[in-house]
């Protein structure tokens, strides 16, 4: 494997379990404060991690605990931060929807729907106005991408030609309800040509693939002036069956927030079979014992750590 390659795998495996390690301490009620995990979500932030560089700042929402840990914290900081501990990322006082890290370029993360769009247009353009380098990326999802402000940021964007990447990850759901039931489609590409921004649509999650294409996006919204609009298909994995009065056999529950009862850590860091599972990619490219010494490797690290 090559190194790089190598590092990449190593780094999805590491975001996957510290995200269940820290599912079965909110299993233990062991946090205070909601937590959205990101399992399924860890190639697009390794990926992204990797792709920035210095200058570039990222803005994400209230599911960004992937993004922390790929930019470099560790399970102890987070563990720490969502018990709010000083010895936290935060210092204990961010919790986890609100959870950033200038130092590591993670310069704002909000829980309000939507609001990072527009706090992350503020910052492309302070980057023009005061001549600084590097690229402005924000992150949503398909709920938010139906807000104003994502429109009213691509106008600005093309307007004031400002470099910024938005990178919506499209899980497809609303919560508990899937988006087509609920709404039309949105045709990201069309928004795109409509409003001066490049369109790049990712899947498959694999992190060497999502790096090249989004090194390839950067260099051109740097050397453009422009934004990219990078849509990513992905999972948010967790999904359980909950017995109700009317669905005895189980109502299905997609995972959204708090502990995910499906998941367990003793299982291994794979959560289900499909290609809609990072560390199940992984798999296939490197091949199962490969990644199953890495994992161990990885799981023995974190707990001395811990």
């Amino acid at each position: 494997m090559a190194q790089s390659v190598l590092r990449l795998a190593r780094e999805v495996l590491r975001l996957r379990l510290t995200m269940l390690m820290l599912n079965e301490g909110i299993k233990a009620k062991a946090f205070r404060v909601p937590i959205h995990l990101a399992l399924g979500h860890e190639s697009i932030a390794v990926a992204v991690a990797a792709m920035m560089q210095e200058g570039d700042q990222l803005a994400c929402s209230h599911r960004n605990l992937h993004y922390n840990l790929a930019r470099g914290a560790t399970y102890a900081q987070v563990r720490d931060e969502f018990a709010l501990m000083p010895t936290g990322l935060a210092g204990g006082r961010a919790g986890s929807m609100n959870l950033s890290n200038p130092g590591a370029g993670i310069a704002y993360t909000s829980s309000i729907l939507g609001n990072n769009l527009a706090v992350a247009t503020g910052l492309a353009l302070a980057k023009k106005v005061k001549g600084e380098t590097g690229l402005t990326i924000v992150v949503t999802g398909d709920g938010a991408m139906e807000e104003g402000t994502l429109y009213e940021s691509l106008q600005m964007y093309a307007t004031y030609r400002l470099p910024a990447m938005i990178i919506v990850e499209n899980n497809g759901w609303s919560l508990a309800t899937r988006i087509e039931e609920r709404r039309c489609p949105i045709r990201l590409d069309q928004m795109a040509a409509a409003l001066g921004a490049d369109y790049v649509c990712l899947s498959g999650n694999d992190p060497e693939a999502y790096l090249a294409k989004l090194t390839t996006a950067r260099e051109a919204a740097l050397a453009d002036s422009r934004a990219v609009i990078v849509e990513v298909m992905l999972s948010t994995l967790g999904d359980w069956r909950m017995p109700t009065p009317e669905f005895p056999d189980g109502k299905h529950i997609n995972y959204h927030a708090g502990g995910t009862p499906s998941v367990c850590l003793d299982n291994g860091p794979c959560v289900r079979a499909e290609a809609d599972d990072p560390v199940h990619v992984l798999a296939c490219v490197h091949g199962p014992a490969r990644v199953d010494a890495l994992a161990a490797e990885i799981a023995g690290t974190l707990e001395a750590r811990a």
